[in-house]
C-alpha cells in the first residue's frame, strides 16, 4: 500500500497472504458439505457459499496484485455463479415437484385399489 509506515504495510501484506488460505480452506470445507449433503438444500447453498469465498478471494487477489483487472473477473464470475445456482435451484424444484406428484399418484392409487 505504501502508506509510510513500515509496520503497517508489513501486517496490511500478512493479512493479504493469510486471508485467501483461510479463505481456501473455508472453499474445501463447503466442496465437503456440497458432496455429503444431507440434503439437496444443503448442497446448493455449500456450491453458493462456494462461490462466494472465490470471488472474496479474487477481490483480496485484486488488492494485492494491485492489478485492476482481476475485479472486472470478480464481477463476471459472480453473473456467472449467480447463474448457476439460479439454475440448480430450478432444475431441483422441478425434481421435487415432479416427486410430489408421482407419489400423489401412488397415493391415489393405492386407495384405489384397497376399496
Amino acid at each position: 500500500m505504501n502508506s509510510g509506515n513500515m509496520a503497517l504495510d508489513a501486517a496490511f501484506d500478512v493479512v493479504l497472504t493469510v486471508l485467501p488460505i483461510i479463505l481456501a480452506l473455508m472453499v474445501f470445507a463447503c466442496l465437503v458439505r456440497a458432496i455429503k449433503g444431507p440434503k439437496i438444500a444443503d448442497r446448493i447453498v455449500a456450491v453458493n457459499m462456494m462461490g462466494t469465498l472465490t470471488m472474496v478471494i479474487i477481490a483480496i487477489l485484486a488488492v494485492k496484485m494491485n492489478e485492476g483487472y482481476l475485479v472486472d473477473i470478480c464481477i463476471i464470475y459472480a453473473m456467472i455463479s449467480f447463474l448457476a445456482v439460479t439454475l440448480l435451484t430450478k432444475v431441483y424444484m422441478g425434481v421435487y415437484a415432479e416427486s410430489k406428484k408421482k407419489e400423489k399418484e401412488g397415493e391415489q392409487h393405492d386407495s384405489t385399489t384397497v376399496d
